[in-house]
């Protein structure tokens, strides 16, 4: 669905993608694992153009849209996406049902008399019941926040869905209910997944494929049996979570 060529992205000197090359596979779950300040968030936001890209292409079945500059053509490709944001970004002035339904508004033709009977499917598709539709976001937890972001993403009927680190701030229950979501989002809808993470655990659990992001590249992709069988030191540090390694002795010179 998306293939991503020679990327680059600056802020000012400091190179934050340098030559990043991936192919984001029609219908799977490809999770991008890397250390804090890796490019991780800045890649996808480079897909959806909320970020422009510096060099290289974004292909989006078929369509370069690296160098889109129409706000008509672009908002028609942003479309086919949803983003779910580590925060959640909900509206705090806005009831949860007021949130699930906003993208329906601004970016579809659907008429304002579903808003309620989609607004009910779509919070039980993410295991809410439909009384939660009247609670605002501040009388919510941190996992049903993140369980009705998903909602609001699911309303408008995405093709690829971005997940910024989903399971950050979570308990291991709840993320794990998380987790099962992403899966359950691909069984049950074929949605293509683009997952930001620094879970292993959920990594290995939701991924069809994995990619790690070293310093502004793609240093490996594979499977997660190639991932856990790996003998890179720097995606071994990574996987193990261990403080000794490669990565470590860099982080102490700099």
């Amino acid at each position: 669905m998306i293939e991503i060529k020679h990327l680059k992205k600056s802020f000012g000197s400091h190179h934050v993608l340098k030559d990043v090359n991936l192919n984001i596979e029609d219908g799977k779950v490809t999770s991008i694992l890397g250390g804090s300040g890796s490019g991780k968030s800045t890649l996808i936001k480079c897909m959806i153009r909320l970020l422009d890209c510096d060099g290289g292409q974004i292909i989006v079945n078929g369509r370069d849209i690296s160098r889109v500059q129409d706000p008509f053509r672009l908002a028609a490709v942003r479309r086919h996406f949803g983003y779910l944001f580590q925060e959640g970004a909900l509206f705090d002035s806005m009831t949860v049902g007021e949130n699930v339904s906003f993208g329906l508004k601004y970016l579809t033709d659907v008429p304002q008399e579903r808003y309620t009977a989609i607004v009910k499917e779509k919070l039980a598709m993410v295991g809410l019941k439909p009384q939660v539709a009247d609670l605002n976001p501040s009388e919510l937890s941190g996992g049903m926040r993140k369980r009705v972001s998903l909602a609001r993403v699911l309303a408008v009927s995405p093709k690829c869905i971005l997940y910024d680190e989903p399971t950050t701030g979570l308990d291991p229950i709840m993320s794990d209910i998380i987790s099962d979501l992403i899966l359950e989002m691909k069984k049950k809808i074929g949605v293509t997944s683009v997952v930001i993470t620094h879970d292993m655990h959920s990594a290995f659990k939701i991924s069809d494929y994995i990619a790690f992001l070293h310093e502004g590249n793609i240093m490996m992709y594979g499977t997660p049996e190639e991932f856990k069988k790996t003998d890179n030191p720097y995606v071994r540090q990574f996987v193990d979570g261990s403080s000794q390694g490669p990565i470590k002795m860099k982080l102490m010179r700099e």
